[in-house]
């Protein structure tokens, strides 16, 4: 018995379609990647603070380091990716492979952007000299404008998620470091 040519596309279609997504989507492999031009700063001086930071690559990381000062009502640095289309839809939380200072930090994302948009944050502790992974759920971050929390901002939706960075406002003076490996996010189980 002969079978139709269009029964074979349709069976490969459905082959496709069946087949599982990857439990990870990589946003950024900094083993791979050679350039920070995709990534931004953004410290105190912003509002007259004297806060440093950079954002650099060494040796196969991305290295977040700089001094965190609390003269003149500062208190704050930052470092984001360029705005660029992600779309991780079916995916449920971020996850981080980072070598930090025993600080707090934040992980922060945008689904818009301007001056007056959103900034979705969750904090995570790091141990001093040791690599992490640390899994932070979308479900977890709070929408907030110039560190306050806003009421009334719908959840964090990795469709429109657009930029991602690091903050650190821990209302702690001195220096910080952080290294960052990889930047991923996790599917949901059953997508």
């Amino acid at each position: 018995m002969r079978l139709p040519v269009h029964y074979f596309t349709l069976v490969a279609l459905l082959a496709l379609a069946m087949k599982p997504l990857a439990a990870e989507k990589t946003l950024f492999d900094f083993q791979t990647t050679t350039n920070t031009a995709a990534w931004q700063i953004v410290n105190d001086d912003v509002m007259g603070g004297v806060s440093t930071s950079r954002f650099e690559l060494t040796n196969g990381l991305a290295v977040f380091r700089g001094e965190v000062s609390l003269e003149n009502n500062g208190g704050f640095a930052s470092a984001r990716a360029l705005p660029a289309r992600h779309d991780l839809t079916g995916c449920d939380a971020f996850v981080l492979r980072v070598r930090g200072d025993g600080r707090r930090y934040k992980f922060t994302a945008r689904t818009e952007s301007g001056f007056d948009a959103p900034l979705y944050q969750c904090a995570f502790t790091t141990q001093r000299g040791k690599w992490e992974g640390h899994r932070l759920a979308f479900k977890d971050f709070v929408p907030t404008l110039r560190g306050r929390v806003l009421s009334g901002e719908p959840p964090l939706d990795p469709a429109k998620i657009t930029s991602v960075g690091f903050l650190i406002s821990d209302k702690q003076a001195g220096p910080f470091r952080i290294e960052v490996a990889s930047i991923k996010a996790s599917r949901k189980a059953g997508n």
